[in-house]
């Protein structure tokens, strides 16, 4: 797969050397390239080992978050093409910043340098806040850039000080497989307060970036700031690595359950019911879909923590079938403001009457977010609630409850949009763009038949 991979790389350079005028369209048959490479041996049963060395790590969880990037990165030049493209909106730097933010992210999963790991993890910051700034909708952008870069640097460098000095003092090697080796065969002899504070400062960081409940304001205002490509991008993969490095460092780092983490199990519990609370508070329909997103990753967190091969086969599986809900749902409220010129519930009244066909992509993704049958996050629901409720019978009721209240307020959102009398002073507008179409159908297709491959997902642990 990497020599087909560099391969297309090679030829994509070649091609942009001829003209830079077809460098948009290059990166998308580029990146189309790619993903079909990807899930071709995702479905071929390729990548059902692990392939380890002094550089790289890759097993199935790297290659399912590859493909999700590179499938992403594709969505939202396809999403972008009417407002960057065609409106010769600085369209180089757009698709400039795209690829280098996929670049750093395919990386990022396959590195095995916890000190590289660190590096490209924050790299990321960097074309996303880019992005947002460059590309976002109000000035209000500028304090949305800043709360993301302050809460998750904030939270960075204390880790940056705990991997430097366990690399150094504690294990005396950067390379992951070399620290779970020296842990597994020294039988836990580090677990003591320092090393419980060292595995708290770690997780802290993936917490904000994941994000959990009262570490999670700069999100929404990310979200809402962001042009449809960020908000893609962010909601689909970025969050994602907050998960990624959980899971990784509960691996190799040897994270043994105690009392202490039950604190981050009850904020799981607590957030995840009140940001499905607080959706039914919003009035901006992007803001309601960031919140959603916040108890996703609520739930995924849960199953994480639940420390067992159900849940973590669940986590893996919400946070595959997230990413393409979520972005589905942002490049939608995209469509609708592109069509209504306004973000709010109140005033977005009656799409069911203009265009029958958008709504019926809200239902389908709508029912999705829902955990309805056959898609990806009914599987991973299925997996999670199980292994949090065996782990203890009281998380039953707050569990229910954020069920619940995730059919509740899809629901609200779906009605909000498209029941109701359309305001006069909207004109009606056309149907959807071939290329829009597409975009929403490619979203479709991998979070309903991903779920043929489920047993594979689930085969990295």
């Amino acid at each position: 797969m990497s020599k087909v991979l560099s391969l297309i790389m090679l030829s994509l350079s070649l091609l942009l050397l001829y003209s830079f005028d077809l460098f948009w369209y290059i990166s998308i048959w580029g990146l189309s390239i790619s993903s079909l490479v990807c899930i071709l041996n995702i479905f071929s049963n390729q990548f059902s080992f692990s392939m380890y060395s002094g550089f790289v790590s890759i097993d199935v969880m790297s290659v399912l978050l590859v493909f999700l990037s590179l499938w992403i990165s594709l969505m939202m030049l396809m999403a972008s093409q009417f407002s960057v493209k065609i409106s010769n909106n600085y369209s180089f730097g757009f698709c400039f910043m795209i690829l280098i933010l996929n670049l750093i992210l395919v990386n990022t999963f396959c590195v095995s340098s916890v000190i590289m790991f660190y590096f490209l993890f924050e790299a990321s910051l960097v074309p996303t806040l880019m992005i947002i700034l460059g590309w976002g909708y109000q000035p209000e952008r500028l304090q949305a850039g800043m709360y993301m870069m302050i809460y998750t640097i904030t939270a960075s460098l204390p880790l940056l000080l705990c991997l430097l000095l366990g690399g150094n003092s504690m294990f005396g090697s950067y390379n992951v497989f070399m620290i779970f080796l020296m842990l597994k065969y020294n039988g836990f002899l580090y677990f003591s307060y320092t090393w419980l504070l060292f595995m708290l400062v770690v997780l802290l960081a993936f917490l904000i970036k994941l994000p959990m409940f009262f570490v999670h304001l700069w999100l929404p205002k990310a979200h809402v700031e962001a042009p449809v490509a960020g908000s893609m991008m962010l909601a689909a993969v970025l969050l994602k690595l907050g998960g990624y490095g959980i899971i990784r460092m509960y691996q190799y780092y040897s994270i043994k359950v105690i009392d202490l983490f039950l604190l981050v199990v009850f904020l799981s519990l607590w957030g995840g019911f009140l940001t499905s609370v607080i959706c039914f508070y919003q009035v901006d329909f992007k803001s309601l879909i960031a919140y959603s997103s916040i108890g996703h990753m609520a739930l995924m967190l849960l199953g994480v923590f639940s420390n067992t091969s159900w849940g973590w086969s669940g986590a893996m599986l919400m946070m595959i079938s997230h990413g393409f809900c979520s972005s589905a749902l942002f490049s939608l409220a995209n469509f609708t403001y592109e069509k209504s010129f306004t973000r709010s519930l109140f005033i977005s009244k009656g799409l069911l009457i203009i265009i029958p066909f958008l709504s019926l992509w809200w239902f389908l993704f709508c029912v999705i977010n829902m955990a309805a049958p056959p898609s990806l996050n009914l599987v991973s629901e299925l997996m999670i609630y199980p292994a949090v409720i065996f782990s203890s019978s009281y998380y039953i009721f707050p569990l229910l409850c954020m069920s619940f209240l995730a059919a509740v307020y899809n629901m609200y959102l779906y009605s909000s949009i498209n029941h109701g009398g359309n305001p006069k002073f909207i004109k009606s507008f056309s149907n959807l763009k071939d290329l829009n179409i597409l975009m929403l159908f490619l979203h479709w297709v991998p979070v309903n038949f991903l779920v043929m491959k489920s047993e594979l997902i689930t085969s990295w642990l």
